[in-house]
């Protein structure tokens, strides 16, 4: 779906803000925002010192923006942006992501529940921009983005941290558009630093690895993306991605295992 500002509506919605976390998303932001846009104007964007022209773009489009500093991913930024966000409720959008016209009309009927304190919103992961990848596990992958800030506790600084917030949830059915690795390349670019980060964490969890969890970590995560998910159902793009994410889990534990022998040479 291409948005553009012919999508936004004149409202006075306080109801509920929504916040982008971004950094160097010169090419992506101002898409992002018309999306928000289509749910409500109260839009803010936290840029974490980007080196573009990320904050132009935005402030071209009279949205508050408000710096927080640069992190490999955005968890760290999440209760700043909460924080800032003024309204009763609060939707956490990341720059790859897109709210569609028919999210946005669950949104607004779905506040009107007194019980309810937190969201779950499906997520369509869509792969270099082309391909919708449903099976392999990767549908609905159900996450939190719509907190009454009320009742929000914190958010943990680590990375893929799920907020702590009071009270009760439910799940929308209308998922977001997902726009997670817009090309092979860049894809292989991010393992790196993400696995790194995530072993570092299986590390201060004293999590035990040896050689054999290399082909246990890969072969496992392949057969349960590739068969059990049904993976392959996506073609390709799905076939790609199930080997991708056994490659990316294996590189977690080489890390995790390099640790190890590092720490014994101290």
């Amino acid at each position: 779906m291409i948005y553009s500002n012919t999508h936004m509506e004149n409202r006075n919605d306080a109801e509920i803000a929504v916040v982008i976390t971004a950094y160097n998303e010169e090419q992506n932001i101002k898409e992002c925002i018309y999306s928000a846009m289509l749910l409500t104007p109260n839009v803010v964007l936290i840029d974490t010192e980007s080196t573009d022209g990320t904050r132009k773009r935005a402030e071209e489009l009279n949205i508050t923006v408000y710096t927080f500093p640069y992190s490999q991913y955005v968890e760290p930024s999440r209760v700043f942006a909460i924080e800032k966000a003024q309204a009763e409720w609060v939707f956490i959008l990341d720059a790859d992501e897109r709210i569609t016209p028919e999210l946005a009309q669950e949104i607004r009927s779905s506040l009107k529940s007194d019980l309810i304190t937190h969201f779950m919103v499906p997520r369509k992961n869509i792969i270099a921009r082309t391909k919708w990848l449903q099976y392999g596990g990767w549908y609905p992958d159900n996450i939190i983005r719509i907190i009454q800030k009320k009742n929000f506790v914190t958010w943990p600084p680590e990375i893929h941290s799920t907020p702590k917030i009071s009270g009760q949830s439910s799940t929308l059915q209308n998922p977001l558009e997902h726009y997670f690795q817009p090309s092979l390349e860049y894809m292989v670019s991010k393992t790196g630093v993400y696995e790194d980060m995530e072993s570092t964490l299986l590390y201060k969890a004293s999590k035990q690895v040896s050689v054999l969890t290399f082909f246990r970590k890969f072969f496992g995560e392949l057969a349960r993306r590739l068969i059990m998910k049904r993976g392959f159902m996506d073609g390709t793009y799905g076939v790609i991605e199930s080997i991708y994410q056994a490659y990316s889990k294996t590189i977690t534990y080489m890390y995790l295992y390099e640790k190890y022998k590092k720490s014994t040479l101290i």
